[in-house]
């Protein structure tokens, strides 16, 4: 059985760091989102190890890896998401985020009718459980790390015997999410212009939100999280806050390692000392192991967008602790 940790948050809440960060300890193991959607120029992607994806020698092994166990398996194309190999009818009902108890019963039902759903989870099953393995094994890892954060993969990873899955609900202010999503190149990839976008450049326009769309999908995808943590054992769930991952991170790492069955004397922030080959969030490809806690939002929110974010998810935001 593989140990895996998964990081559950909405997107740009630090899911990145804190995985390079778990991901520096010697018995443990991170290569970012093993939902693996699009890579961008494949030919200009670049690892965390700075390698272009393709020449990568980690993820090459990783092929050879997964190929012993009889799953072809490609980085570029790696299919490992729950949608990689459905039809529209199940990829239609596995878009929205997951709900409660009685709306992810009715999902599964509206599924099981579907010819191709037995296929589509089988797929994901093997290719899943193959990739966590081949990463342990290469890494000698006793936990590798998901940074995948969305709540409907994880649902269908702890149906999964063959993986022990322990959960880290990983929460930041709403204001800066927001402000990420409404900015991705700026606020939420490579310090270095030239290595966003994976390594290829790029001002990512076409992922921007107005304050309205990014306050709601950061609200939408805290209320999924809420949803499924009501469904797992508690003592398989650990709460933690980005802002004291960066203000306080040897505290906050010790508690979660502990939580992992991990040696906290072990760890370290100079989570850059040890090769990671991590695929993600821009800030990978920065060359600095320094943290600091990003508040830019505090200066870079007009008074409208504030105004917007308050209506649409303040109070939700208050319930996290944030004024």
């Amino acid at each position: 059985m593989t140990k895996v940790a998964y990081i559950l948050a909405p997107s740009h809440s630090g899911s990145t760091l804190l995985a390079m960060l778990l991901g520096a300890h010697p018995d443990a193991c991170t290569v970012g989102e093993l939902k693996i959607m699009r890579l961008g120029d494949v030919e200009k992607y670049r690892c965390a190890c700075g390698s272009p994806i393709k020449q990568c020698e980690f993820w090459n092994q990783v092929s050879e890896q997964m190929a012993r166990e009889g799953v072809s398996f490609d980085v570029t194309n790696a299919q490992t998401a729950l949608i990689a190999h459905g039809s529209k009818y199940t990829n239609r009902l596995l878009r929205p985020l997951h709900r409660n108890r009685w709306m992810e019963f009715v999902r599964d039902a509206a599924l099981s009718i579907s010819p191709t759903w037995h296929d589509q989870k089988r797929t994901f099953t093997e290719r899943n459980v193959a990739l966590m393995r081949a990463v342990a094994a290469l890494s000698g890892a006793k936990v590798v790390i998901d940074s995948s954060k969305i709540a409907i993969r994880l649902k269908y990873l702890l149906r999964l015997p063959e993986l022990d899955i322990h959960v880290i609900r990983l929460i930041r202010d709403g204001r800066g999410g927001a402000l990420a999503l409404m900015e991705p190149a700026t606020f939420a990839d490579a310090t270095d212009p030239k290595l966003r976008g994976g390594g290829s450049g790029g001002n990512r326009d076409d992922e921007r939100l107005n304050m309205e769309e990014a306050a709601s999908e950061w609200k939408r995808s805290n209320e999924e999280a809420d949803a499924i943590v009501k469904t797992i054992d508690p003592s398989r769930v650990m709460t933690i806050h980005y802002e004291d991952v960066c203000q306080t991170p040897l505290g906050v790492l010790g508690t979660v390692y502990l939580f992992l069955g991990l040696d906290p004397t072990e760890g370290t922030v100079a989570f850059r000392d040890k090769p990671q080959h991590v695929i993600g969030n821009g800030m990978r490809l920065d060359s600095t192991s320094e943290i600091r806690l990003d508040e830019r939002w505090r200066e870079q929110l007009s008074d409208d967008d504030l105004s917007t974010f308050e209506r649409v998810a303040g109070a939700a935001n208050r319930r996290y602790g944030y004024k």
